[in-house]
């Protein structure tokens, strides 16, 4: 078994893209099972506040003029405008308009975390998340969110390029493509870092 010690050292909950315009129902870009995860995101939000540790939200913004993203992801053009930063959208299954790119409501951020705006997959890449990381003193970090084999495996391996043990949290992230989640954790665990459960994370906090 792959040697753990460093797995949990100074830890920081990284929440990726767990947005209105992802998770809501009949979202541009919804991943059903991301509102399953909502529990377990729950948990372990609560169980890295119990511990001092930091909470990090990341948002995915689309671009508002042409770009290779609209290319992969043409829900981002108008007139949809997934992800557009400013964009208004109803969602049914809470019977309101809201901000498409706002985190959801049962995660709200507090108002002292640390929400990462990137314009593209990865967390790291074009952003501060690095720098903010070491001035918190991060050592390690559980990833969560969606989508698995998208911003989440983009951003978990830009973490092990950035020298933080990362844990994939496998109840707390979601797909839309079950075949590809688990490959994308299999992968994960055998060349980058961690796959654990919310409560092996949360035990592990101490």
């Amino acid at each position: 078994m792959t040697d753990q010690r460093n797995a949990f050292e100074k830890p920081a909950l990284l929440i990726v893209d767990m947005q209105n315009d992802f998770v809501r129902q009949d979202a541009p870009l919804q991943v059903p099972d991301a509102l399953g995860s909502i529990a377990a995101h729950q948990a372990l939000i609560a169980a890295f506040r119990q511990h001092r540790r930091p909470v990090i939200y990341t948002k995915f913004l689309s671009a508002q003029t042409p770009s290779l993203g609209w290319l992969w992801s043409p829900e981002c053009e108008p007139p949809t405008k997934c992800c557009w930063q400013g964009h208004r959208r109803y969602y049914p299954d809470v019977d309101a308009e809201l901000e498409c790119t706002e985190i959801i409501d049962e995660l709200r951020p507090e108002a002292d975390d640390l929400i990462i705006e990137k314009y593209g997959y990865g967390a790291f890449h074009g952003t501060n998340l690095n720098g903010a990381l070491r001035h918190m003193g991060v050592g390690s970090l559980a990833i969560t969110g969606t989508v698995t084999q998208i911003c989440v495996e983009e951003t978990a391996r830009q973490a092990f390029h950035h020298d933080f043990p990362t844990t994939m949290v496998v109840d707390a992230v979601s797909s839309f493509d079950p075949e590809l989640q688990a490959a994308t954790l299999r992968n994960f665990a055998m060349k980058f870092g961690w796959v654990q459960s919310s409560a092996e994370v949360i035990a592990a906090l101490g």
